[in-house]
């Protein structure tokens, strides 16, 4: 069956009266994932903005307000599970054949906006937008905020996900670090035809500042365009007015781009 064929859709109850939730079943490598897409009801013609969640199976599963809260920013937006979550077939992989269901559902979002999609990815989902951007040439500009950009880091910075990557992954980065590499894609960014915005913030405890300077790094070789905002002040979770606040910027950089 085609990738990014729809197979089932159910409503899903919203947060917000103005937005319209739907659970989406679609098709990637022959697997059945699952998905949130969130639709504004007033009528128009919208942006497509890909969610890419953070976390690994239950942790940093898609809350249906955050993907009401960009929607209503002026957005078509679906939000993909990943495989083996949420009663979605297969096994999440941590940003290996799992980024594939990112990939194809941009191919999901096209059967409901325009031309133009952006793709947005939080802490995990950073590594899963830049596989997105660098596979696909349809993309219209990234976004990832306290994102991943090095498997290995992680492994060595996250003692707490250590067991999980090496049952996921296969090993440690000592033992296996083809596989570790294999799953960053800082060495596949010249691919990349998208702008960049990088946003971090310092004391950020989850993914370390340097998993975005790095990236700049590599964009900057690669001669990508990109931009960042960092701040001292934050964390991996900003503040709520903070949060708040970013989203907005974020969509209007989207829009300009």
């Amino acid at each position: 069956m085609t990738n990014g064929k729809i197979v089932k859709k159910r409503p899903y109850p919203s947060p917000n009266p103005a937005i319209r939730l739907t659970e989406i079943t679609y098709m990637s490598q022959g697997l059945r994932v699952k998905g949130l897409l969130a639709e504004p009801k007033a009528e128009g013609t919208y942006d497509g903005f890909l969610y890419l969640r953070g976390g690994m199976q239950s942790i940093g599963m898609v809350r249906p307000s955050r993907v009401a809260q960009f929607a209503a920013q002026g957005f078509i937006v679906f939000a993909p599970y990943y495989r083996g979550n949420r009663g979605g077939e297969g096994r999440d992989e941590f940003a290996g054949a799992d980024r594939y269901d990112a990939v194809y559902a941009v191919d999901v979002l096209k059967q409901f906006c325009n031309d133009n999609i952006h793709v947005f990815g939080f802490s995990r989902g950073g590594i899963m937008a830049l596989w997105t951007a660098i596979l696909r040439r349809d993309i219209t500009s990234v976004v990832t905020w306290a994102g991943v950009s090095d498997a290995t880091a992680t492994y060595w910075e996250r003692t707490d996900m250590r067991r999980m990557m090496k049952r996921v992954i296969g090993g440690t980065p000592n033992r296996v670090p083809e596989a570790y590499d294999a799953r960053t894609p800082l060495f596949e960014v010249e691919h990349m035809t998208a702008p960049v915005l990088i946003i971090h913030g310092y004391r950020d405890e989850n993914v370390d500042i340097e998993h975005a300077r790095q990236l700049e790094f590599y964009l900057k070789d690669a001669n990508i365009s990109y931009e960042t905002w960092y701040d001292h002040r934050y964390a991996h979770q900003y503040p709520p007015a903070k949060n708040r606040e970013t989203v907005h910027a974020l969509c209007e950089w989207m829009k300009r781009q």
